[in-house]
């Protein structure tokens, strides 16, 4: 129930606020062989935000949640082959690495910031989705 509540609110921030243009994902696209390694890097410039959300859309496949940096502390979803690492505060890069890549790997994987508040449990912003990386398979 909370995932979804704070994907609901997501869709309304973005649509009217420039805080979306404060979230940088780098790489954009990336190419890359089975079996390798890939990292997507995220950061932000939202005063007080202290939370990174990861995020990955397969094709004809819902939005799966990945886990998320809660300032240095990583919680990534049970079972899943992701690791995160560095700092999700504000002006301090996040990333997602996930290795060993695998057909089910290729989707669209995306960030989001958030602040995390017990008065504001579901304050959060992402990129819109024409700014997400999209990762390829090199055969």
């Amino acid at each position: 129930m909370f995932l979804l509540c704070c994907i609901s609110l997501q869709t309304i921030l973005v649509s009217g606020s420039s805080l979306s243009d404060q979230i940088v994902q780098t790489p954009v696209e990336m190419f890359e062989s089975l079996g390798k390694t890939f990292t997507i890097s995220c950061s932000h410039s939202i005063q007080s935000y202290d939370q990174i959300l990861w995020y990955k859309q397969s094709e004809g496949h819902e939005m799966q949640f990945l886990g998320y940096m809660y300032g240095t502390s990583a919680f990534p979803e049970k079972g899943l082959n992701v690791t995160m690492d560095g700092n999700a505060n504000k002006g301090q890069t996040s990333t997602l690495t996930i290795k060993g890549l695998n057909v089910k790997t290729r989707a669209v994987y995306f960030c989001a910031a958030r602040y995390h508040s017990a008065a504001y449990p579901c304050s959060s912003v992402h990129k819109p989705p024409h700014i997400p990386v999209q990762l390829y398979y090199l055969l």
